[in-house]
């Protein structure tokens, strides 16, 4: 038998088995695809991965969770000690004594010389009121002026002023020592700075943090003696902002930026105020100074019509009742136009 004769008996057979084999082959390959995860334990190995990944997440979750909670809760305790320090330095202020006032007022002035200033006014006063009236009970309202009224007014200005110039420096002082802790420098580096280089009052108030951190305070302490010193709001939300950074940690530069962007809306907001309020001042003085102008007025054209209020005890009560009247009408317009935010 020839080799034609074999290929063309087993050519049919030959190709059904390879058609057999290909088909084979191919359910094998499928059938190894599909079930080969289960076999190998890759499967098993992926899902066992996800789920310690999943539990990791949520432990880490967790911990952020409660780190966050536990700051949420420091902050917390913090600012409720800061509310209670804040009531007790207010009720403090309210007693303030002489010697802290002349202080907050910028007078190098102990009580002595309070006193000394206080005489030296009522006699001054005591003087002029004799001068001019030449009645007892007019001189003796005048010594009660000079003696007591004056010097307080005159302490009070000084107070008032200083703190209007804190209050306009203060932004920039915080600007500078954001500035520093951003360039890298400590912060108390950064108060040392402004204690030099700020205009008074800020070098002074900051010049006495800087000293009482030489005599081992700590930094969050010695700011917080700040607002004793000057008490206003702003220099307490500094003193608050340094003490939680200390103690609570976070990004000083960041918080510090955001007070000094919240005085300066302050700042701002009370300049508006003024403004706004300036027509009902110029209302309120011109209100006041009417009936001194009219009764000025009178005495000029009709000396004698007028003088019956100086001469006669009814006229006396005329002008004691009209000046009382006066005042309430002014201490009102006061209150109406001073606000308070």
């Amino acid at each position: 038998m020839t080799l034609a004769e074999i290929q063309n008996l087993l050519g049919p057979q030959v190709t059904f088995l390879a058609i057999a084999l290909l088909a084979a082959f191919s359910i094998g390959g499928v059938l190894f695809a599909l079930f080969q995860p289960v076999l190998s334990g890759s499967k098993r190995q992926k899902e066992r991965l996800t789920t310690i990944s999943s539990r990791a997440q949520a432990v880490d979750t967790r911990s952020k969770a409660r780190d966050g909670e536990r700051r949420r809760r420091s902050v917390q305790d913090q600012l409720k000690e800061f509310e209670e320090r804040q009531k007790s330095r207010a009720d403090k202020m309210r007693k303030q004594n002489l010697n802290q006032r002349l202080e907050q007022a910028g007078l190098a002035w102990d009580r002595k010389h309070f006193i000394y200033f206080s005489i030296g006014c009522g006699i001054v006063f005591t003087l002029i009121g004799f001068v001019i009236s030449k009645n007892l009970l007019i001189t003796l309202g005048f010594a009660f002026a000079g003696g007591l009224g004056v010097p307080q007014w005159f302490v009070n200005f000084r107070r008032k002023k200083r703190f209007n110039a804190f209050l306009e420096e203060l932004p920039g002082a915080v600007d500078i020592i954001v500035r520093g802790v951003k360039a890298g420098l400590p912060l108390g580096d950064c108060i040392k700075i402004v204690a030099k280089e700020a205009p008074e009052p800020v070098r002074s108030e900051f010049q006495k943090i800087v000293e009482t951190q030489v005599m081992g305070i700590s930094l969050a302490d010695s700011v917080a003696r700040l607002p004793e010193r000057m008490p206003l709001a702003e220099a307490n939300f500094f003193a608050i902002v340094v003490a939680i950074q200390q103690k609570a940690g976070g990004g000083l530069s960041e918080a510090l930026g955001n007070l000094a962007k919240v005085l300066r809306s302050r700042k701002a907001m009370k300049r508006k105020i003024t403004a706004l309020s300036s027509e009902a001042k110029s209302s309120a003085m011109i209100i006041g100074a009417l009936p001194f102008l009219v009764s000025g007025i009178l005495f000029l054209v009709a000396p004698d019509y007028i003088g019956l209020l100086f001469t006669r005890s009814g006229g006396h009560m005329i002008i004691a009742g009209g000046l009382f009247w006066m005042f309430i009408g002014i201490m009102v317009m006061r209150n109406m136009i001073n606000f308070d935010f």
